[in-house]
């Protein structure tokens, strides 16, 4: 029976048709093979890892919160920020999702805080609340808290002066902004301010807990956008603050340990114009001399009892001291003229401690000591070690003194003699 061509071919896919069973056969084949290549190139394909185009540093987001690394993570670098306009840094950073907050920070209690250490963890706690916040207690108390989560964290400092002002040798590249950038030198809180940013760090060190940022330990301000953002887990964003802490365990609450200071806070020498706790003590041998008086005046007793202001001393200030305001740079003539906030609730004696702290090593030195920016000026050290002079005067209608010549003169001669300097 002879073949008629096409015959074979009825029900046939159009690709098939006109081939022999043999060919089918041998087609069939070469799919498979065909098959069996592309699924492994697919294989081959989903295994390689595509360079990110974003300039944004990445890091691997999955490791297990029950794994416990050995090695704590490295610091990002402070100052690496990608180049965007605050504008497109808020909307870059509002593009990033908050994560729910599921891990506190236990209370912060260490038994062996106490004393001068003590006292030195707070004002470096309060100071990092008000510079990096502002008066803002909601922003003061996220600062604070980050502060402790860092302190119990193995990948910072086990103080909480050290965490605070660690890198701040390093200009424009320490953890916290105004440990390195001159504010400690330009700008003062207010007497009230002050108060309020040392109760919130009290607080916090007697085991309040901001529950708002969980366990960060990172935060930057909404219109920058550092390269390590993408490296970290969002958590909050506390007024212009957003905050992060770091994926898998180092983010998670079994890497925050327990912490052991004892008397280890150091002193911080920037702090003194705000901290008496961070003055070296003053020398027992100090004897300040007046201007134009050839025998020293005895040093200033540091624990004596404030007495009433004689008749001549009230007559003496019966007008507010106002004296301009100096800034903390070296004057024409040589003279470092520094700011100091002083506490109204604090032993007027410790003023002269702070100052003398602050011109100790200056050749040449005036320290104007007030309760806030616009208050009258309420202590004055002067110091000249080329002619052997230092003198401490203290506004005695706000600080009685038991020694007339201690108190600062009238508003004109106090003038004239802060020109003359």
């Amino acid at each position: 029976m002879s073949e008629t061509p096409g015959a074979d071919s009825a029900g046939k896919p159009w690709w098939m048709r006109g081939l022999r069973w043999t060919d089918t056969r041998d087609l069939g084949w070469r799919m498979g093979m065909a098959a069996l290549f592309l699924v492994s190139l697919a294989g081959l394909l989903g295994g390689l890892k595509i360079p990110q185009a974003a300039p944004v540093l990445r890091m691997k987001l999955s490791t297990a919160a029950s794994s416990s690394p050995s090695t704590p993570p490295a610091l990002p670098f402070a100052t690496g920020f990608i180049a965007l306009s605050a504008d497109m840094a808020r909307v870059s950073n509002a593009a990033v999702p908050i994560e729910t907050v599921t891990e506190f920070a236990s209370p912060f209690r260490v038994s062996a805080l106490i004393g001068p250490a003590r006292q030195r963890a707070v004002d470096c706690l309060a100071a990092a609340g008000w510079y990096e916040a502002g008066d803002d207690p909601r922003g003061e108390r996220a600062v604070v808290q980050v502060v402790l989560n860092r302190v119990r964290h193995p990948a910072f400092p086990k103080t909480v002066c050290g965490v605070v002002f660690q890198d701040a040798a390093r200009s424009n590249a320490c953890q916290f902004t105004f440990a390195c950038d001159g504010s400690l030198g330009t700008r003062l809180p207010n007497a009230d301010a002050w108060a309020r940013a040392r109760a919130i760090a009290l607080a916090a060190l007697g085991g309040a807990v901001d529950r708002e940022v969980g366990l960060a330990t990172h935060y930057h301000a909404d219109y920058v956008v550092p390269r390590w953002r993408d490296s970290m887990v969002k958590m909050a964003q506390v007024g212009a603050h957003l905050f992060y802490r770091w994926p898998g365990y180092w983010g998670a609450a079994p890497a925050f340990g327990a912490t052991e200071q004892g008397d280890g806070e150091p002193r911080i020498v920037d702090l003194a114009r705000l901290s008496v706790a961070h003055v070296d003590p003053l020398p027992e041998d100090t004897a300040p001399s007046l201007p134009g008086q050839s025998e020293p005046v005895p040093a200033i007793p540091v624990n004596a009892a404030p007495s009433p202001p004689t008749v001549a001393a009230r007559q003496a200030l019966s007008e507010a001291v106002h004296a301009p305001r100096a800034p903390s740079v070296p004057s024409h003539n040589g003279t470092d003229r520094i700011d100091m906030l002083l506490d109204p609730g604090a032993y007027s004696g410790s003023y002269a401690v702070r100052a003398y702290a602050l011109c100790k090593d200056k050749p040449r030195c005036a320290v104007y000591g007030r309760t806030g920016t616009d208050s009258p000026l309420g202590f004055l050290f002067l110091r000249d070690t080329r002619k052997g002079i230092e003198t401490a005067l203290w506004n005695c209608e706000q600080t009685p003194r038991t020694e007339h010549a201690q108190c600062l003169p009238q508003g004109a001669a106090v003038e004239r003699l802060i020109t003359e300097w």
